[in-house]
């Protein structure tokens, strides 16, 4: 049998009607593993998975940060993907973050800013508050700990399955992302950032837990708990 390299993770809550449009557009071929992550969604979610035969584990906890731990522990690939079914990120994509993985980085980030032929989708942020506060936070965290990149709270990224292991990430939430930048930084990583073209949700609604103000809330308070931890957190190799 061929051996499993890549594994590409779905993660899902209630996105059926952007699942539908998406799944024929996802590069299935760029990985030897698919499956899904889903806290058991209610509106077909699960059946669809089904009738595609793509194979979804229930997280037990509400959580994007549970999601990414749930899912490490089933990944069978070196390399592991996350891409979200609302629509936002282009699955175009997902060949070139495990392509930067095979090259030996650590971590790699589609980066929505600054970047050329990158860019965010503000069509529910006319004010640009949410974007002007990603951006802060990504400079806070480059600033401090070197982290090269300028989106550091994407949560289209990919891992090496090592790395995540090494990084001992315990954000519950969004935040896992803003985590996971830090750390990889901390542990003197390879991190590549690539330029995305962030597209619009095609169905559903953005959670509670992604609201802007809720989202600041949640990047502030990490970013002062990685700050007090410091290199102490405690590194796991298993």
């Amino acid at each position: 049998m061929k051996p499993i390299k890549n594994t590409l993770v779905l993660l899902s809550y209630n996105e059926i009607e952007a699942l539908k449009l998406l799944h024929p557009k996802i590069p299935f071929s760029a990985a030897d593993e698919v499956f899904a992550i889903d806290p058991k969604s209610t509106d077909g979610t699960l059946e669809f998975y089904k009738k595609k035969k793509i194979k979804c584990y229930l997280q037990k906890e509400l959580g994007r940060g549970k999601a990414f731990v749930e899912a490490l522990k089933h990944a069978k690939g070196e390399n592991i993907v996350f891409f979200s079914t609302d629509g936002n990120e282009d699955p175009k994509d997902i060949p070139a973050l495990f392509h930067n993985l095979e090259k030996g980085y650590d971590l790699v980030i589609a980066g929505r800013f600054i970047h050329k032929k990158s860019k965010s989708d503000d069509s529910d942020d006319p004010t640009r508050i949410r974007k002007a506060c990603n951006i802060l936070c990504s400079g806070l965290a480059n600033v401090i700990w070197r982290t090269g990149v300028y989106d550091a709270i994407n949560g289209f990224r990919g891992f090496k399955k090592d790395a995540m292991i090494k990084m001992n990430l315990d954000a519950p939430k969004h935040e896992i992302e803003y985590q996971s930048t830090i750390r990889a930084a901390k542990l003197k990583m390879k991190i590549k950032e690539i330029p995305t073209h962030e597209l619009k949700r095609l169905g559903g609604f953005r959670k509670q837990t992604a609201g802007t103000l809720v989202l600041a809330k949640a990047f502030a308070l990490f970013f002062v708990k990685e700050f007090l931890v410091g290199k102490s957190f405690k590194e796991t190799s298993k």
